[in-house]
């Protein structure tokens, strides 16, 4: 369904972490005065949440989301963000589907399952990204990961044993290792998981009179996962570094699906049950070299970065349909391949002034090729269907961005210019289906209007788009029934948002109030096909989009109760010739962490979030509500335990009605997220001050180059 359903995975879930082995290196030093002063260390307790201007940086090396089993998990702890059900979309609210970013790399969903929380540092949701981002997305999500000022090594053992409606289990690794200026880091992960999932959709078509539903009872996947991880970090000097770094994802899946129909057309009626026997390979793997020098001659920071992804999939699917409980019959042979090469390089350039002021420009420039092979095998018709469709795609941009100070007036203005060429082609077709080159223009402006020394107001305007998910080209058909299938559409435009924003911070609070419009948005719709009497459900563009936002950002202390906490007043209006239009009401998100410190060392973290009734436009969807509770102790300071529980009230139960194309349907989705876990973390080895100082990095610095 919508790509912004759904909150977490859950699973009930016993955890074993032990952090290994570590030496250190004694430092030198030149200066005898220094060798003989003792080391003062000063500490300042970090707060788990921090805000500015709206933008929330989460501390999760140093809190007790550190024990979350998964990055995905842990994205659906964080205020703001929403998981969909199958895991494979991030929706932040009021913002749709953000840009994702590990260090200074643009990434994706695979490259989130593939990283180890443990060496996640920070995480950064950012409301009006700079220019020097891509144009696609109106929010980031920035991961910063861990890397040692001190000299040794670390290794991290994990096993989790997971009970949601099957047992799953976890076993990890992960090493680093740091000398002078050199460090290494390597992860390994063999999962195997046995997710559960159900689904329904009952629809009327009156212009055909028909009615139906079906029922996924069960879909049942056992799951083989290998997730890998290795990278070099070499500092040159202060100011120049060089890294190369790989990590992957291979899985293979057999899974079954068994659904129960019922369809009436006129006065003939059919109970069915499809039995669907599929097997699935999925092959992911990310590599990519990054440069950073200073050029003094002309005191500007350089950087350059290359990058190369493949994605490569394999289904195969046979499926059995049993009419009114007679016997089964074949009604369906598929192999579907999916190969998406993506390859893509950036060069940046950074130049500060003595007045303040900041320019930075740079370009990118990207390649992708995908290809779709399927074949098709009927049985009621005998005949075969077959297809080789291609798609490449290539992508220039350029960008400048100029910032700094008018008296106390602080500005950024920027843009950027893309040029998209796409070409997507059926082998056997003599000129291509889809022949786009288009060229975009996307200014970004941000006025910071400081009050005092507590008090500011922020106002921006920005220009994004969202282009279809290279996915969207694959070929593939999901049979659910005889009657409905799932299918992609390769038709697919992008989209154009424009957006305006003001917010007002007082100390760690703000309110922000925003309004944006969409062009062409992509939701879910209907298409029947009248002659085979079969409805497709697929993605496809809307007319518009426009929607306010109001949200309070409220953050407190009082003694040791840390509080933070979200509200967001939503009116959404989503249209299309093709939908019936419902009136739109304004709904409300919330979040609320609230992290207590009690004695002994122990830490009680209570979490709730949720969603009140949805009317937008078109959609319309039931309320949710969730709530996690989580304690931590450490022991002997190198001994921590955290028990976690999450999703108490089992309400991950997502509802959505709507109708299009004289197509009135509802649909119901049951995610199994409620979720108990222990996690036990032992740790040992002294690690060592290195004599190679590296600078401090402030909170601006980890932005994309």
């Amino acid at each position: 369904m919508r790509k912004n359903l759904g909150i977490q995975n859950a699973a009930i879930t016993m955890c074993l972490i032990i952090s290994g082995f570590g030496y250190g290196q004694n430092a030198t030093t030149n200066d005898s005065i220094s060798n003989n002063l003792n080391e003062v260390i000063v500490t300042k307790e970090k707060k788990m949440f921090s805000n500015k201007n709206g933008n929330i940086k989460v501390d999760v090396a140093n809190s007790i989301l550190n024990a979350t089993p998964n990055t995905i998990d842990l994205l659906s702890k964080l205020p703001n963000i929403t998981i969909s059900a199958d895991k494979e979309n991030i929706s932040v609210i009021g913002k749709g589907n953000p840009l994702i970013y590990i260090d200074n790399q643009k990434m994706g969903m695979n490259d989130l399952n593939a990283l180890s929380v443990d060496d996640i540092k920070t995480i950064e949701i950012i409301n009006n990204p700079s220019s020097k981002y891509e144009a696609e997305g109106r929010a980031v999500i920035l991961i910063t990961r861990k890397f040692s000022k001190k000299e040794g090594s670390q290794t991290t053992l994990s096993e989790v044993a997971s009970f949601k409606k099957e047992y799953n289990n976890y076993l990890g690794i992960n090493s680093s290792f740091k000398k002078n200026k050199l460090e290494w880091k390597a992860n390994f992960n063999y999962n195997k998981l046995n997710p559960w999932e159900s689904h329904s959709i009952g629809y009327q078509i009156p212009d055909a009179d028909i009615i139906s539903n079906y029922n996924v009872a069960t879909a049942n996947t056992k799951r083989k996962q290998f997730i890998f991880g290795g990278g070099l970090f070499y500092k040159i000097n202060e100011e120049d570094y060089f890294s190369i770094s790989v990590n992957g994802k291979l899985q293979s899946e057999p899974f079954d699906i068994n659904t129960t129909t019922y369809n009436k057309k006129g006065n003939v009626e059919n109970n069915v049950v499809t039995h669907s026997d599929n097997k699935s390979v999925k092959n992911f793997v990310n590599s990519f070299v990054n440069y950073s020098k200073k050029i003094k001659s002309i005191d500007t920071q350089l950087f350059t970065g290359f990058q190369y992804s493949n994605f490569d999939q394999d289904l195969r699917s046979l499926t059995e349909n049993n009419f009114n409980d007679t016997q089964f019959e074949w009604a369906q042979n598929s192999a579907q391949k999916f190969n998406i090469d993506v390859l893509s390089g950036r060069v940046d350039l950074e130049k500060k002034f003595k007045n303040d002021m900041r320019l930075e420009y740079g370009g990118l420039y990207l390649a992708a090729d995908a290809k779709t092979d399927f074949k098709i095998f009927n049985y009621d018709s005998n005949t075969t269907i077959s297809s080789n469709y291609n798609f490449k795609e290539k992508n220039s941009a350029g960008y400048a961005q100029l910032s700094g100070n008018i008296k106390k007036i602080g500005y950024s203005v920027g843009f950027r210019v893309e040029n998209t060429n796409i070409v997507g082609k059926f082998k056997n077709d003599a000129a291509p289906l889809i022949n786009k080159n288009y060229t975009d223009f996307f200014p970004k402006v941000q006025l910071d209007i400081p009050i005092d020394s507590t008090k500011s107001i922020t106002v921006n305007y920005s220009k994004s788009i969202s282009r279809p998910n290279y996915s969207s080209t694959s070929q593939g058909a999901a049979y659910i029934n005889p009657y409905f299938l799932y299918s992609r559409n390769i038709n697919l435009d992008p989209t154009i948002n424009n957006q305006i924003s003001s917010s007002f911070q007082y100390h760690d609070k703000s309110v922000k109030l925003s309004y944006y419009q969409n062009t062409d948005p992509v939701y879910s719709s209907f298409i029947f096909d009248s002659h085979n009497n079969i409805l497709t459900f697929k993605e496809t563009n809307f007319e518009k989009e426009t929607g306010f936002n109001l949200e309070f950002t409220l953050p407190f202390t009082y003694k040791n109760w840390t509080s933070s906490n979200s509200i967001s007043c939503i009116l959404n209006k989503i249209e299309d010739n093709s939908a019936l239009f419902i009136a739109s009401k304004p709904y409300l998100y919330y979040y609320s962490s609230n992290e207590f410190k009690l004695p002994k060392g122990y830490t009680i973290v209570a979490a709730a979030r949720g969603l009140t009734e949805q009317k937008e436009g078109v959609f319309e969807r039931k309320a949710m509500f969730v709530m996690d509770l989580g304690i931590s102790k450490t022991f002997f300071t190198n001994w921590n335990c955290t028990l976690s529980y999450n999703d108490v009230f089992r309400n991950t139960i997502y509802e959505e009605r709507f109708t299009i194309n004289n197509i009135s349907s509802k649909a119901r989705f049951l995610v199994d997220s409620h979720e108990f876990s222990i996690a036990i973390k032992y740790s040992f080895g002294k690690i060592k001050s290195t004599e190679f100082k590296e600078k401090n990095i402030d909170d601006n610095s980890n932005r994309i180059r």
